[in-house]
């Protein structure tokens, strides 16, 4: 391996980091579009941005950084070998069963590779770009300033690490400066998923839109909606952590989640004493225990926006459509949101106007 100089590395970057993007942007179109029919159509679509990311990544690796330039060098590749390995995983072939097994580890190799990227956002302009929503990128300057406040901001983990449960990933913008009460978001993730990675789902409309984001694990291998509840405590305790420690607006505290973490945004939510101003469950249902508890009284006047695919295999459209009804005829503020080509995925175009619709 020939020694590098800065300029053959800022080549090398100029070729791998539009192709890193690519791949990055194309795994986010078919996690939008994943519906089991349609996974041979997402991965030839896919495939030719994978392509070019491997040869990036070999054509980076035949020089040897810079000695000033190790660190970021290293922070690229592991940026880079993770969405490569999340594109792979994706487009692999094998037994029909094992197709949604690939395609979570896909999703989770996704994560890894913004987690990596995401440090190098100050270096690389188009990378912090990335990580806002398109109506925000000319005000780098503003939501991702050279001189923070001295407030605790960026990404803070609480025994999240991913073989851990029960912790918490938390997101403050860089633009937090404490002058002002700002909104919180909490985002629960789907069964055997985690938080340190459902945080990403969320953090791009938090830089954009200013508010903090706090995303828990699940105690357990999924939510407590079955049984004894285990996380109730555990997320009224993280909140007040959060609204303790950082200027928090008690009245715009949002709970989300997919799934099973939609399920029980419902069953918790609706708990008397819980601090959440308004839900917003997404490919999830209304459990039997919101009957059983009172919940569906304490629903009355209670925002939600409901979201469910006509595509849900998991959870038959008709499930959230019958949820709805009972709902509204419990008095909820009711929004609800039936989407045509959406299947059991989690919808992130949908986060635009959950934001306008919770921040109005």
């Amino acid at each position: 391996m020939a020694q590098g100089s800065e300029s053959e590395l800022m080549d090398r970057i100029a070729v791998l980091g539009p192709a890193l993007l690519r791949v990055l942007e194309s795994l986010e179109r078919a996690q939008r579009h994943l519906h089991p029919p349609m996974i041979a159509q997402l991965q030839t679509a896919m495939a030719p941005a994978g392509e070019q990311l491997a040869e990036a990544i070999a054509s980076f690796e035949r020089v040897s950084p810079p000695p000033a330039l190790p660190d970021f060098s290293q922070q690229m590749l592991t940026a880079s070998r993770a969405a490569h390995a999340a594109v792979s995983l994706f487009g692999e072939s094998g037994e029909p069963e094992m197709a949604i097994v690939r395609v979570l580890g896909a999703m989770r190799a996704h994560c890894r590779a913004q987690e990596a990227l995401f440090p190098l956002r100050r270096i690389l302009p188009p990378v912090n770009r990335f990580f806002f929503e398109a109506h925000a990128r000319d005000r780098l300057a503003e939501l991702d300033p050279d001189a923070p406040t001295g407030a605790a901001v960026g990404l803070h983990n609480a025994s999240n690490q991913l073989d851990a449960r029960g912790g918490f990933s938390l997101y403050v913008p860089e633009s937090y400066d404490g002058a002002r009460a700002w909104p919180l978001v909490v985002a629960l993730h789907g069964g055997s998923g985690h938080g340190a990675d459902f945080l990403w789902t969320w953090l791009r409309e938090a830089r954009s839109r200013q508010f903090l984001l706090l995303a828990p694990t699940a105690r357990g291998a999924t939510w407590s909606f079955n049984g004894p509840d285990l996380d109730a405590g555990a997320l009224r305790s993280m909140v007040a952590f959060v609204c303790e420690s950082w200027k928090v607006d008690p009245n715009r505290v949002l709970l989300t989640g997919l799934s099973d973490g939609a399920t029980y945004s419902l069953v918790c939510g609706l708990q008397p004493d819980m601090p959440f101003s308004a839900l917003a469950p997404l490919s999830g249902v209304l459990h039997p225990a919101n009957f059983a508890n009172g919940n569906m009284d304490r629903a009355a006047g209670r925002r939600i926006y409901l979201v469910h695919g006509a595509l849900d295999w998991m959870f038959p459209v008709q499930i959230a459509r019958a949820a709805a009804q009972e709902l509204e005829k419990a008095g909820a503020d009711l929004v609800f949101r039936e989407i045509e080509d959406l299947s059991h995925t989690y919808a992130r175009d949908e986060n635009a106007r959950i934001l306008d619709w919770f921040l109005a």
